[in-house]
């Protein structure tokens, strides 16, 4: 049984970007992306500080556990129920666990089981919210590939600035703050998603199913399209040897070198990067998008390599600025040509096993990096990250399905 919300006419007849249903959900979205990127600083510091670096571990991975484990389901509801019902209710689960960390922060210092069980909650909204967040888009926009653009560029805005207000909350007023303010972004969140005006839901005439079937139905779509896994095996073995170890390696090694504040120039280049991506995605239509952002890939490759040949600061972030770029440009072609491609009724779940292929990877090497860096060498695992990442783009263009997908 699946649930399809249709665009109001009124939606439909518009031409513009920026119609009353997208900038509620570019609200939503930017609002919470800010919260969201709050939460490392505020994790690292004012749990680290209670708990140690173990403290902090547990917090973080008993997170990611239930995303990992439950964001099938998640796709899986999301086109039962429709993406924005998940997406509200997993908004008012975390106002809940966030405010209840506040407030402990607020009152004295909070026990250990109150973080770890706020964590698990937070990581099973997330594993409910994420897959509609491709479903959603179709339905608020008419132009997806300008509407990815726009939403890249935002993230990038809060990737800037959300650690910076972190900061400057936990230095002013503590962690309590923090959290407070990331428990009202999904009360912000929540609101402007429930006031987007979808059609009332029209159910498909079909058999009644159980979630295995639906679990069975979207990895079937899944697997029926060949540019998708391809993409999906590619990006596990990126994420093993790139993403994963990219940014533990990349941080200590400029910080010892050059200190931390070269290592936040660096990252405001590659936030500056991912905004000129966003950008360009926005103007530039080819014909095959994932021939393009594939193509585009060559430039992350950059990143680890003027790292590992330990350059100036200049040219730290020049590499970084092309490395935003060319994520940002891959990550808006990638999410048009799946927004685009996959029949509305089952956007939700196969966006879900997409999601799942590519996070294992770079859990897999955020897990192995500690190890490994200390038999081969930071500056030899950037290499090998940076070669990685070129070959990747080799990939992506030598595979037929990937190279020869046309736009919608």
């Amino acid at each position: 049984m699946t649930a399809l919300y249709d665009r109001e006419p009124s939606v439909a007849a518009s031409a513009g970007l920026w119609t009353r249903d997208f900038v509620l959900y570019f609200g939503a979205r930017s609002v919470s992306l800010l919260g969201d990127s709050m939460m490392p600083v505020a994790t690292a510091l004012a749990v680290g500080a209670i708990y140690g670096v173990a403290g902090v571990g547990y917090v973080l991975a008993i997170c990611t556990a239930p995303f990992v484990a439950f964001i099938l389901f998640g796709g899986v509801f999301a086109d039962r129920l429709g993406a924005r019902a998940m997406m509200v209710t997993a908004d008012i689960i975390r106002i809940f666990t966030q405010t209840a960390v506040a407030v402990a922060f607020f009152t004295g210092t909070p026990p250990l089981w109150l973080l770890l069980a706020a964590s698990f909650l937070s990581g099973t909204a997330s594993a409910m919210f994420q897959p509609g967040v491709n479903g959603m888009i179709p339905l608020v926009a008419e132009d997806p590939q300008r509407a990815n653009g726009t939403l890249k560029i935002a993230d990038a805005m809060t990737q800037l600035g959300g650690p910076v207000l972190a900061g400057v909350l936990m230095m002013l007023t503590g962690a309590g703050a923090v959290y407070a303010v990331d428990a009202g972004t999904f009360l912000i969140s929540g609101l402007c998603l429930a006031l987007i005006r979808l059609a009332p839901a029209r159910r498909a005439k079909e058999e009644r199913s159980t979630v295995l079937v639906d679990l069975r139905r979207g990895w079937v779509e899944f697997r029926s399209r060949s540019w998708m896994w391809s993409v999906i095996l590619i990006w596990v073995v990126f994420g093993i040897l790139v993403f994963g170890p990219f940014v533990p390696l990349s941080s200590r090694m400029i910080g010892d070198r050059l200190g931390e504040a070269a290592y936040g120039w660096v990252m405001a280049g590659l936030g500056a990067g991912t905004v000129l991506g966003g950008v360009i995605a926005m103007r530039f239509r080819p014909s095959r998008p994932l021939a393009a952002g594939g193509a585009a890939i060559v430039g992350f490759g950059f990143m680890p390599l003027v790292v590992a040949l330990e350059l100036p600061l200049p040219l730290l972030m020049a590499g970084h600025l092309a490395g935003g770029m060319a994520l940002a440009f891959w990550a808006v072609m990638w999410s048009t040509s799946v927004q685009t491609q996959v029949a509305p009724d089952v956007l939700n779940r196969v966006t879900a096993y997409e999601i799942a292929g590519s996070v294992s990877g770079i859990a897999v090497g955020q897990a192995l990096v500690g190890p490994v860096s200390e038999v081969v060498g930071s500056r030899d695992l950037l290499f090998v990250s940076a070669g990685a990442s070129f070959a990747v783009c080799a990939a992506l263009l030598l595979t037929p399905s990937i190279r020869r997908l046309h736009r919608i």
